[in-house]
């Protein structure tokens, strides 16, 4: 009786999956964020948002998941908002909403 080698795909394609599986479930046992959370979250930023219709603002500091500082306004609307944090205005709108917090 003879024996057949069978196609090496199927393997290569179970060895993958189990491989793809391991590190998914290593990632999740380790707490670390899935794939979909390691980037910046502001593609672009908008100019000329007022004070008065920012309800909380915050500020990401740069790291493994994005490069650059993100400022991330909520709007009182309910929408968020993604600002310059190099701009004159939004550096004085994160001043006047640390004072504002700090009187309360």
């Amino acid at each position: 009786m003879a024996r057949t080698a069978l196609p090496a795909t199927p393997r290569l394609l179970r060895a993958a999956l189990l491989l793809l599986l391991l590190v998914a479930a290593g990632r999740l046992a380790a707490g670390a964020p899935m794939g979909s959370e390691l980037r910046c979250q502001c593609v672009k930023t908008v100019q000329g948002i007022h004070l008065k219709n920012i309800e909380t603002l915050k500020v990401t500091s740069p790291g493994p998941h994005c490069a650059q500082t993100e400022v991330i306004a909520t709007l009182k609307n309910g929408q968020d908002a993604c600002l310059n944090p190099a701009a004159p205005m939004v550096k004085r709108i994160i001043q006047k909403m640390l004072n504002r917090s700090g009187t309360n």
